[in-house]
């Protein structure tokens, strides 16, 4: 015979081993270390596409590059490994054409992911984003996320990292196809 006390009791051990057991990702998840990349830009909209961006786009890749950043330190889920050691290198290189330079320079400061993004402007309406993100042991890509969006204001690289970071790079129930 149980007594209110006794039962309790027994209700909350099995409650925890239960917590513990069904949820281990949760009571043991481990931030890993990440260097995310500033943004580059790939603008095809203008006649010289090697001109280096304007002023206004230099800014808006700082900005959602910062956002990025804060927004997956938040997340719990990755420690941002600072990329000052590395920065003039990867800004010397294209990050997403350079054969992999990405994965070495966050090998180089300790990360085990390499998290780099680009713009693809096509028009003044066209615009696409990308982040990956990729196991700097394997090189492979863990993660992928794109999105197309309208006109080339702030608000608009602002808002699709938003929905970047919310519905791909940090929900759990998205996976990419193969």
């Amino acid at each position: 015979m149980y007594t209110a006390t006794g039962n309790m009791g027994y209700s909350l051990l099995i409650l925890t081993f239960l917590l513990v057991s069904v949820f281990p990702t949760v009571v043991g998840a481990q931030q890993r270390p990440a260097a995310v990349f500033d943004f580059e830009l790939v603008d095809t909209s203008q006649q010289n596409r090697l001109a280096p961006a304007s002023a206004e786009h230099q800014a808006r890749l700082a900005l959602i590059s910062n956002q990025l950043r804060e927004r997956l330190a938040a997340s719990d889920r990755f420690a941002i490994v600072d990329i000052a050691p590395v920065n003039a290198e990867a800004h010397a290189n294209n990050l997403q054409f350079c054969g992999g330079c990405d994965v070495h320079l966050a090998g180089r400061i300790g990360a085990d992911l390499a998290v780099t993004g680009v713009v693809y402007k096509v028009s003044n309406l066209i615009l696409s984003m990308i982040i990956f993100v990729r196991d700097v042991k394997t090189g492979g890509i863990v993660m992928m996320a794109q999105a197309d969006m309208r006109g080339d204001t702030e608000v608009t690289w602002t808002r699709t990292l938003n929905w970047l970071v919310r519905n791909r790079l940090l929900d759990p129930d998205y996976r990419m196809r193969p």
